[in-house]
């Protein structure tokens, strides 16, 4: 997860090194991850992103915060994986 003051796409690169760091992290463990999901927020905005072998998939969306239901869905299905 990585917070940026007013543009989400500055986020998004340090977000992805960060998720493919983690993957090679587990993997290295012997404990590799399926999926790898990562968020960028602005505290207002959010923006999501998945990770699966080497494909890295960002969500176009910029969702607000508010209502806040939406974004609390999308931690808990990124939780449960």
């Amino acid at each position: 997860m990585e917070a940026k003051k007013a543009d989400l796409r500055l986020g998004l690169g340090q977000c992805a090194a960060e998720m493919v760091a983690a993957q090679r992290f587990n993997q290295a463990k012997g404990k590799p991850i399926a999926e790898i999901y990562g968020a960028v927020s602005s505290g207002t905005q959010w923006r999501f992103m998945r990770l699966v072998e080497q494909e890295l998939t960002i969500d176009v969306t910029d969702y607000p915060l508010s209502p806040v239901g939406q974004i609390l869905a999308y931690l808990v299905w990124m939780a449960r994986g």
